[in-house]
């Protein structure tokens, strides 16, 4: 089994990236292999709704200047994903939101993909607004008929500067929470 993890920060090695990490060290505990690919200082485009996806049927976006089709084909055959991101003004990344727009269209016009696939969303957050940025990676896993993985709180750690969420004890428990669930619950679709 593996999951993947998108850190959708323009920040790499941030604060998202550090609790993707922390739900991984649960999940490779429980013998699943984890990849982390961060967004980070790599140019996205958000769709352009050309509907070549739904033409050409290849697992592929139209739209090949960028990364995105490596990334799709990773969440394409990875049993988990994770999606992460920092929380900007109240909600994800332009980063994160480009690609759950391009890979959502390409699995639809493929048969769907992700579906009954396990999906968990993460955001770093100083303040406010995580709320609604982890329902934007929600709504996601929602379209594309994914099984959600949430924890004892909302899924998401206090703190601004690179490693203060390690500050909040209770917000890294959350995440160690999410990977004992996520690792329970992928269990249970490969029996």
């Amino acid at each position: 089994m593996k999951v993947i993890g998108i850190n959708g920060s323009a920040r790499k090695d941030g604060n998202t990236a550090i609790i993707i990490k922390k739900v991984f060290s649960i999940l490779e505990k429980e013998g699943i292999e984890t990849e982390l690919v961060q967004l980070a200082g790599q140019p996205i485009s958000g769709c352009t709704a050309c509907m070549s996806c739904f033409k050409n049927q290849d697992n592929k976006c139209a739209i090949d200047d960028d990364s995105v089709n490596e990334w799709i084909e990773k969440m394409r055959l990875a049993d988990g994903i994770i999606l992460g991101s920092p929380t900007y003004f109240s909600d994800v990344t332009a980063a994160m939101k480009a690609l759950i727009e391009r890979s959502g269209y390409v699995s639809m016009a493929n048969g769907g993909f992700f579906k009954h696939k396990a999906g968990a969303a993460v955001t770093a957050v100083r303040r406010g607004g995580a709320i609604h940025a982890i329902d934007t990676m929600n709504h996601f896993f929602q379209l594309n008929q994914m099984f959600i993985v949430g924890s004892t709180y909302w899924n998401m750690v206090y703190g601004r500067e690179i490693g203060e969420v390690e500050k909040d004890a209770e917000g890294m428990a959350n995440m160690a929470n999410l990977g004992e669930n996520m690792a329970m619950l992928l269990k249970k679709l490969k029996s």
